[in-house]
């Protein structure tokens, strides 16, 4: 009898294992939802998002591909054209050129 007695704890132990299990992987899961649907990077494609990227940073061996890369990763439409990058915002094309050793990552001029 206490054979059964013991066999039913162990197995209302592992069925209490089994749910906290299942509740952790669902809470994991509804995070990364959460965090997939949140605008984290969206709102910086603008011109002051912009400027605040370029300046925050410095690389001074970045490459036109390299910087375009980066601006991609941070919602710009950012495109490598030769020497330099143009990233369209709001229908005004940005120039980007990578600086090297200054400061930022780059000199923005406007295009159009």
């Amino acid at each position: 009898m206490s054979e059964k007695i013991h066999c039913y704890d162990s197995i209302l132990i592992q069925e209490a294992g089994d749910h906290l299990y299942l509740i952790v992987i669902c809470a994991i899961c509804a995070i990364l939802i959460f965090l997939s649907f949140s605008p984290l990077s969206s709102a910086a494609a603008d011109k002051s998002g912009l400027m605040k990227l370029i300046s925050e940073s410095e690389d001074p061996h970045i490459s036109v591909n390299d910087l375009a890369f980066l601006l991609v990763t941070h919602d710009f439409d950012a495109v490598p054209k030769g020497d330099h990058v143009e990233v369209r915002i709001n229908n005004t094309i940005y120039k980007l050129v990578p600086n090297g050793r200054y400061p930022g990552l780059a000199n923005v001029t406007l295009e159009s």
